[in-house]
């Protein structure tokens, strides 16, 4: 049951690992750590069939701690983030719970927990785990009282009002909610501003029938770049929760780092956050124009740090947009989608702008498979060999940022190995303005982890 509770989340198996008393106890812990800051709790569900009956159980567990649950239903992540900064009748919520299982499989489900407009994660989400383990025979009787808040009626009006200017956007584009949640939004809110567009697998159906709905991934693409071939110029396709957002031209899969250098050169002097994983490319360009910093992947360790530095916007690769310009500074893909038709209406050719940009030759994330006690160390060996590294290692280092895991940086590129959060994995990620030392990284970086897990054992 320990795996359940994450760095960013807590996420497991229906039934299996999240069963009824496993989740009473979530609540009634969770509900505890709100207690220091108010009672009212806001939750809501994602698309999965078993998130009603996930809500129950939060239901019943929160009451036993003294909260005052506030439910706004089936919602998207953003609308569950938004109701932290709402009011409703006399009632602001203290603290918000998304069950939602993101873009794993159907037979996933978790929580997402914002606690006094912070992310709620990392060791008070392990601290958490372990009084759930220490007191799990605890009995906690069923208790559904709640009171509904139209959170979602709330967002939708707020997102009409802010882009009432966009009304008059003529040009068709296409997007694909993949049977999550962004439909129960995104379509009343095109239609309000009298967009022209195509909306694919928009009703919630949490056994995603269609594809899978995870945008970084290219196969669950197909439907949309079919479209895209036709008379529209621009698609957007959302994870199963709405808070991550692959953007598309006929040209171009715009990826998270990229959208940055596009959104932030509508913005005066910007500081701009991204994680490990984002191209030397986008810290270079917003550079010129603002400040780029680079920090820890996770939304939650993004949020903190817009917090901290009070920055205009971050970035993850995977598409998490974060924006503090003019919003409040949570990962919003619906939010971000608009944003980017009001630059598209005010003039912005993308694929122009891509264009522009220095060509350098990027893999995907690359996964290393490990364990979960070796993932940690093996990083941290991978650090102390760059230290002095072997003979046939044979590349010209020329500095080692280590703020998540270790990116390597060489004269005409670098080279990312860092420990998944998440998943029992390395990610890897390499780059380079030449296409054949992009692979040298690659090679060499993995003959480097080789050799790490041979000292390990």
């Amino acid at each position: 049951m320990k795996a359940i509770f994450r760095e960013y989340d807590i996420r497991g198996i229906y039934e299996k690992e999240l069963n009824e008393q496993t989740v009473k106890l979530i609540g009634y812990f969770l509900g505890k750590q709100i207690a220091k800051v108010g009672k009212n709790v806001a939750i809501g569900y994602d698309a999965r069939s078993h998130s009603p009956i996930l809500c129950e159980y939060l239901t019943s567990g929160l009451n036993k701690a003294g909260c005052n649950v506030l439910n706004m239903g089936l919602v998207a992540t953003p609308v569950n983030y938004f109701s932290n900064f709402q009011n409703f009748d006399g009632v602001s919520p203290n603290a918000s719970i998304m069950i939602t299982g993101s873009h794993n499989p159907s037979e996933y489900n978790g929580f997402k927990i914002t606690i006094d407009k912070k992310p709620f994660f990392g060791e008070d989400i392990y601290a958490v785990g372990r009084e759930i383990m220490q007191n799990y025979d605890l009995e906690i009787e069923d208790d559904l009282s709640s009171t509904f808040i139209n959170a979602k009626e709330r967002y939708i009006a707020y997102l009409i009002k802010e882009f009432d200017h966009l009304k008059g956007f003529n040009q068709p584009f296409v997007y694909d909610c993949g049977n999550g949640v962004a439909g129960v939004v995104v379509q009343d809110v095109f239609k309000a501003l009298g967009f022209t567009c195509k909306g694919l697998f928009t009703d919630p159906d949490g056994t995603f029938p269609n594809h899978h709905p995870d945008p970084t991934v290219e196969k669950n693409l197909k439907d949309i770049k079919k479209e895209l071939e036709g008379e529209y110029a621009l698609g957007f396709a959302y994870d199963g929760d709405a808070d991550r957002l692959a953007f598309l031209t006929k040209h171009n899969n715009v990826k998270g780092d990229i959208m940055a250098i596009l959104f932030s050169s509508a913005m005066k002097n910007p500081t701009v956050i991204g994680e490990v994983k984002c191209s030397q490319v986008m810290y270079d360009e917003i550079n010129k124009r603002g400040h780029a910093i680079m920090y820890k992947t996770g939304h939650s360790n993004l949020k903190v740090m817009i917090a901290k530095t009070n920055a205009d916007f971050a970035a993850e690769v995977s598409g998490h947009l974060f924006f503090n310009d003019r919003y409040f500074g949570y990962d919003d893909a619906i939010y971000a989608t608009l944003r980017m038709i009001e630059m598209v209406k005010n003039g912005l050719d993308v694929d122009a702008e891509i264009a522009k940009l220095p060509t350098v030759y990027s893999t995907e994330e690359l996964k290393v498979e490990t364990n979960e006690s070796d993932k940690f160390p093996l990083v941290e060996k991978v650090k102390e060999l760059l230290k002095n590294p072997p003979k046939r290692f044979s590349c010209q280092l020329k500095e080692i940022v280590d703020v998540d895991g270790v990116r390597v940086i060489f004269n005409d590129g670098w080279g990312l190995v860092r420990a998944s959060n998440t998943t029992p994995v390395l990610v890897t990620r390499f780059e380079s303005t030449n296409a054949d030392n992009a692979k040298l990284y690659e090679k060499k970086l993995n003959e480097l982890i080789a050799t790490a897990k041979a000292e390990l054992h």
